[in-house]
Order: structure tokens, then C-alpha cells, then sequence
């Protein structure tokens, strides 16, 4: 029993958070993925881990950090990305608004670790040092030039960091991962202290963020990091042949242009001619909050005319999608339990009490 004067601060934190414990990294560790399929979770803002049926494990754009967490600091940091892009000065109440529900430090298998660009919550320094100290020696740190400085920065070694760039095609265990073309805006006014970006064209696009094409043996997902919409997303349609393809959706507040809406999300995936289009990131930040059902009503009033040939997805974070076992389904629910009801004799006063 717990003692009022044995309790802490330190002690709620530790007893607390994450909120989930090691439950999903159990889940992710016990999953014997099946022949002719692959396994997937959502951890929150755009990470994912994949599992395939050859227990091949990557984790892409992990992130274990939080938003604002006071208000005692009135402005944002000078040449913060949101501030250049909208010359606003006004700290942004971006609050984590989902639990983590992954425990970084009890990682026990990665073979690749992959960032799409080097936004903090896209790129992730405990999950980092949990996987140089948990994991083999030779697990590779993937991503565009901007996000290895930062994890150099860090302090992981060189040696195991290697940067691409679109066109780049890297092969982990059984996977093919495709490296492509970003379409983030938002990082080309990402600058440094003092960099003006006035009357300046951005041509470093490809050292600050990438996308990723992951070949699967048993199926292929597009991964679109923070990408806003393009056309090209066409173009990616016509060389790859793409089962799943996620984009990042949010409320924008107005004067802002940071996430793709309802009608990008369907634009996508028409594009990419994906089978299920799945919206990432509207879970995490306070004053992006969005209903990923709004996709849902416009695709229904849409599909019929417009003849679409996928659907969308809505998943929850720490939620487990197989393809193709679940590629007919609409909606993510959590497990409810007790399916072991009435195994035992209830411990009640009469059978009709409820």
C-alpha cells in the first residue's frame, strides 16, 4: 500500500510514464508476423515500426518528446520555422496531446533506425541511445544530411549514420527501401539563427528531409514524412506499385500551411494510387487537432463520381495494422477484452444482478 509520505515527484514520474509501460514493446517483440503479410504500428506523430515475416524490424521517425510545457516563455526562438513562415512571434501552443505509448529504453531488436527529416519530433535522442546500447553494433541510422548532424551531434558514432538522398535505394534484411523526393515545405523555411531567407531559392531540399518507399516481401508502403501535397505524388503512383500510403493531416490555424486537409489526403492517395490511404500526425500537436473522420465524409461523397479505387484508414497510436489481413478495414479499435467471460463462475450475489 502506498504511504503519503513516501511519495515523490520522482517517484509519480517513474510510476507513471510512459503512460503504457513496456505493454507495446511486448506486443511488438511477441508478434510472429506470418508468411505473405507484414505487421505495423502507429507510435505516434508519423512513427512507425514495421515488422516483417523474416523478423525484420525498422522504426522510422520515432519521437519520445513533448510539446510546450509551460507558458512562462511569451515568444518563440528567433528563425523558428513557424516564425519565418508567418513572421508570427507569439509562442505556438503546441501541446503533446497522445501519450508516448512506447518505452524507447526497453527497445530489444532494430535493424534499421530511419528519420525523414530533422524536425524534433521526427528524430529522437533517447530512442537513439537505447538503440546503440540495446541493439547490435551494426544497426544503421538512416536519413537525409540534416538529420545525421543531429544524431552525430548526439553522439552516435559516424560510422554507423549514412545519409541519402532521393535516388538512393538501400537494402535492410528482406526490405527494400526506396529513397525519395520530399515534398516539405515547411523544412525550406527551416532555418538557422540568422539565416535570411528573403529573395533567396531554396535548393537544399534533399540535405533536409526525404521520403521512403519500403518494399516489404509481402507488401509496399509509402511513407510521405511531413510532405505537403505535390503533384508529383502522381508521378510516384506511376513508378511504384504502392499498398498503403500515409500522409501527414492537421487543422492548420489560419495564416498557416504546415499539414495536408481532408482534400489533400484524398488527392494523395488518388495520386499515389495507393489501396489504403492512412492519416498520420493529427494525434500529437494541440493546436493542429483534427478528426480524421472529415476524411471519411468527403471520400463517401466523393468515391462514386470521382470512382476511387482505395479507401481510407483511420488508425489510433499504439494500434496494430497487418496487411493484407485488415486491408478491408475502415476503422482502428483498441482490443477490448474479457474474451474469457464466463470461464469461471461469476462472484456475484444472484445470476440476474446484472
Amino acid at each position: 500500500m502506498t504511504k503519503i509520505d513516501e511519495i515523490t515527484r520522482e517517484n509519480w514520474i517513474l510510476g507513471a510514464f510512459p503512460e503504457w509501460g513496456t505493454w507495446l514493446n511486448e506486443e511488438i517483440d511477441n508478434t510472429v508476423v506470418e508468411p505473405g503479410t507484414f505487421a505495423m504500428w502507429w507510435l505516434g506523430v508519423v512513427g512507425c515500426w514495421f515488422k516483417t515475416e523474416n523478423d525484420t524490424n525498422i522504426a522510422i521517425d520515432l519521437w519520445f518528446g513533448n510539446g510546450k510545457r509551460t507558458q512562462q516563455v511569451a515568444n518563440m526562438k528567433p528563425y523558428h520555422q513557424m516564425r519565418n513562415m508567418m513572421g508570427v512571434k507569439k509562442l505556438q501552443p503546441n501541446l503533446r496531446a497522445y501519450p508516448i505509448v512506447y518505452d524507447p529504453f526497453a527497445v530489444t531488436k532494430c535493424d534499421a533506425v530511419l528519420s525523414t527529416h530533422y524536425h524534433n519530433d521526427h528524430i529522437d535522442p533517447f530512442f537513439a541511445k537505447a538503440v546503440l546500447d540495446n541493439c547490435g553494433p551494426d544497426v544503421p541510422f538512416i536519413g537525409p544530411l540534416e538529420s545525421v548532424k543531429k544524431w552525430i551531434g548526439w553522439g552516435v558514432p559516424e560510422d554507423r549514420c549514412q545519409i541519402v538522398k532521393p535516388g538512393d535505394v538501400i537494402k535492410i534484411k528482406d526490405t527494400t527501401i526506396h529513397v525519395l523526393d520530399s515534398y516539405d515545405r515547411t523544412c525550406l523555411v527551416t532555418t538557422e539563427v540568422g539565416e535570411d531567407l528573403d529573395g533567396v531559392c531554396p535548393t537544399n531540399m534533399d540535405d533536409k528531409a526525404v521520403n521512403y518507399l519500403f518494399e516489404f516481401p509481402a507488401g509496399n508502403v509509402y511513407h510521405s514524412g511531413d510532405s505537403h501535397y505535390s503533384i508529383r505524388y502522381r508521378e510516384i503512383g506511376k513508378k511504384f506499385d504502392i499498398d498503403i500510403a500515409f500522409g501527414s493531416y492537421g487543422e492548420n490555424p489560419p495564416g498557416c500551411q504546415d499539414k495536408m486537409s481532408s482534400v489533400d489526403m484524398l488527392r494523395m492517395a488518388e495520386a499515389t494510387g495507393c489501396k489504403v490511404v492512412i492519416p498520420l500526425h493529427y494525434d500529437v500537436w494541440s493546436n493542429f487537432k483534427a478528426d480524421p473522420k472529415e476524411i471519411r465524409y468527403l471520400y463517401e461523397y466523393k468515391k462514386d463520381a470521382l470512382q476511387y479505387k482505395f479507401h481510407p484508414y483511420i488508425w489510433d497510436v499504439g494500434g496494430k495494422y497487418v496487411w493484407p489481413l485488415d486491408k478491408d478495414k475502415n476503422e482502428f479499435h483498441y482490443r477490448r477484452g474479457f474474451e474469457d467471460c464466463f470461464e469461471e463462475e461469476p462472484n456475484v450475489p444472484f445470476k440476474s444482478i446484472l
